[in-house]
């Protein structure tokens, strides 16, 4: 019998819960705490400091080693500004899909786990399934770093992670790691006529992005190269920029973020230090000879370590088998996944629907692939208890 329409079901309930980053996540974590405690599961919650969101694991079956983890994030992106042809937070069935905030990315995934539960209780588990769910992954997996120290010291090493990331199903063992930036320069005020009486923090910035633009050639050329990946290079980029006030006034602050996607292998820590030996060694030094107390200042607010596949291993293997595909790929995208790899739980990335989907008016995933999950789901039921 299919076990799509309680799928279905339970991805409609919780994409009728508004959990874009900026918001309380606590309305999910505590319906899909009620839904396993009514199968007599446990969850452990794991909360921000001002207990506004919270991270969740629960485990079905015997706490021993060679388990599965299934992984997956409970915020969306915003819909502020997008043109929806629905509400995006009532999910709707049209022509075989399924429309609304995250039915891709990703609680598609999420849904078609919960729905399985009654089956994992059934087939009397000699390996456990762990559920692991995160608050905060599109803002930088803030969420998941928190919950990963508890996972070490209280699920027994698992055999496998599988992180739901919409991959079509497909099994991805690798992807880039992402490295965020806040760059803050602070300069002096004065009248535009005047420019000996200010230092221009908006001039100081297209300075720093040009520093920048000639450490990504850099790294471009010299760096670590994968050619699993396109491009296989380390990319930079330059995003949000904001500085002054008016034409006439000289600005007095500007700051902008910027980011670098690494493949593996790349020196994160030597990129960094290079932008920074740049700040403190040759360019905060001559603006606080101009002015004391104008300087830059930059932050690292996120960072995403790469997945690195591991060709062959048992883990591989066995979400091959899982998902009864002969190869695995890569993806473009960041994961949960290099965290979990970074305490030695074993991770791949696959799941249900099409990340060209995912962040856009119109969201949505086919009922194909909430299916082929299914089957994903009762394979690994069947695995952990054979």
């Amino acid at each position: 019998m299919s076990n799509l329409p309680n799928t279905v079901e339970l991805l409609g309930k919780l994409v009728a819960f508004d959990t874009t980053s900026r918001n309380s996540n606590m309305e999910l974590i505590h319906f899909v705490e009620s839904y396993l405690a009514g199968f007599g599961i446990k969850s452990t919650l794991v909360k921000n400091e001002d207990g506004s969101k919270a991270n969740m694991f629960a485990t079905i079956g015997p706490n021993v080693p060679g388990g599965v983890v299934l992984s997956g994030h409970t915020d969306v992106v915003p819909v502020d500004g997008q043109d929806w042809a629905t509400d995006p937070f009532t999910m709707t069935e049209l022509d075989g899909k399924l429309y609304g905030r995250g039915t891709a990315d990703m609680k598609g995934f999420i849904a078609s786990a919960l729905a399985h539960v009654p089956q994992f209780l059934a087939v009397n588990l000699k390996k456990p399934v762990h559920m692991a769910f995160s608050y905060d992954e599109e803002v930088g997996c803030l969420g998941v770093q928190t919950m990963l120290p508890l996972l070490k010291k209280h699920v027994a090493p698992p055999r496998l992670v599988i992180v739901g990331e919409p991959t079509n199903m497909t099994v991805a063992s690798a992807h880039k790691g992402q490295t965020v930036s806040g760059t803050r320069i602070i300069g002096r005020e004065a009248h535009s006529s005047r420019p000996d009486d200010g230092v221009n923090a908006v001039e100081v910035a297209a300075e720093l992005i040009t520093f920048l633009g000639k450490l990504r050639d850099k790294v471009r050329e010299e760096g670590a190269q994968d050619p699993l990946f396109d491009p296989p290079y380390t990319s930079f980029n330059i995003g949000p920029i904001k500085g002054g006030s008016a034409f006439n006034i000289i600005p007095n602050t500007c700051e902008f973020d910027w980011e670098f996607r690494s493949v593996p292998g790349t020196d994160t820590d030597g990129i960094l230090k290079e932008y920074n030996t740049y700040l403190e060694g040759v360019l905060n030094p001559r603006l606080e000879a101009l002015h004391p107390g104008c300087r830059a200042e930059n932050t690292v607010w996120a960072y995403l370590p790469p997945l690195v596949a591991e060709p062959g291993s048992d883990a591989e293997t066995l979400a091959l088998a899982l998902a009864e595909k002969n190869h695995t790929c890569v993806v473009a995208f960041g994961t949960e996944g290099g965290h979990f790899q970074s305490i030695d739980f074993p991770a791949v990335v696959c799941g249900p629907g099409d990340i060209a989907e995912a962040h856009k008016p119109n969201e949505f995933i086919q009922l194909s692939q909430l299916a082929a999950s299914d089957k994903f789901m009762a394979r690994v039921a069947k695995a952990l208890s054979s």
